[in-house]
């Protein structure tokens, strides 16, 4: 199985999962995906564009010399993960999703005053160069380590707060992050995601107090991928694999091993106990 992280995290976005699933009996990849730690950081924008981070994806399942993987992204990783299964169904066996609207549900959302065109101003910054970088970086990167906080200690520990500065820190290496915003806005780009489809199996883990991304981008998933499943966390937020880990653990295993412990709900869930 190979796991995508989202923004602005590499690999370790996936501490707590890597030795439940190898114990659970799976082979596991969690790469740092392009422009991040120590992976290629192409200079031009045009490199992190859906397609080629789509690529990367089926350069990376082909290389585990099997048919077929399951895949689990979170954010960023998320979006590459349904565009993933919409483009190669032939390479996919289970879908996982992590706190990552479908494209098409989100643009909809966005394209009226709502909670989630105020909850998206963000992406609208990131979009800008320069200040966007200067924002994300002044103060030894005060505004991420900020949100971090927010989440909580179990989100992530201080010291991988330290390691993912260090690499954002590195030359290049926060605007090939943000260039997944700049690439992605393009038209062609938001064609692909939109009409990304699946009949895999899908999994849609959500931390409900996401601040960024509101529960209501959970509602037509059923439209996106009929065999979806929900599995909504109230007491956690957008880093839920870490701020939860126990739980996402359990019912992200129970999903790949086929264990009738998720109830599918038509794409809208139900909150955890």
């Amino acid at each position: 199985m190979i796991l995508l992280h989202g923004f602005p995290l590499g690999w370790r976005s996936w501490t707590h999962q890597i030795p439940a699933l190898a114990s659970a009996g799976f082979s596991v990849l969690a790469p740092d995906l392009r422009g991040y730690n120590e992976s290629d950081r192409p200079a031009a924008r045009s490199a992190y564009h859906l397609t080629h981070l789509v690529a990367d994806v089926v350069a990376l399942v082909r290389a585990t010399g099997h048919a077929r993987a399951h895949i689990v992204g979170h954010d960023w990783g998320g979006i590459i993960a349904w565009a993933f299964a919409g483009a190669h169904p032939e390479l996919l066996d289970r879908l996982v999703i992590v706190n990552a609207p479908h494209v098409d549900i989100y643009v909809r959302h966005i394209r009226r005053p709502s909670r989630q065109w105020l909850r998206s101003w963000y992406a609208l910054l990131f979009r800008i160069p320069h200040l966007s970088e200067w924002v994300l970086s002044a103060g030894d990167f005060h505004a991420l380590r900020s949100a971090f906080r927010r989440a909580g200690q179990q989100a992530l520990s201080d010291a991988d707060v330290n390691t993912m500065i260090d690499a954002l820190a590195r030359p290049g290496a926060l605007t090939a992050a943000l260039n997944w915003y700049r690439a992605n806005a393009a038209p062609d780009a938001v064609r692909l995601a939109r009409s990304a489809r699946t009949a895999a199996p899908t999994l849609v883990i959500w931390g409900e107090r996401d601040p960024a991304l509101g529960v209501e981008l959970l509602d037509g998933l059923d439209r996106v991928a009929p065999l979806v499943r929900v599995h909504r966390i109230a007491r956690a937020g957008h880093w839920v694999q870490n701020e939860a880990a126990d739980e996402v653990n359990r019912v992200l295993i129970d999903f790949l091993l086929d264990r009738a412990a998720i109830p599918a709900d038509r794409g809208r869930g139900s909150a955890a106990p």
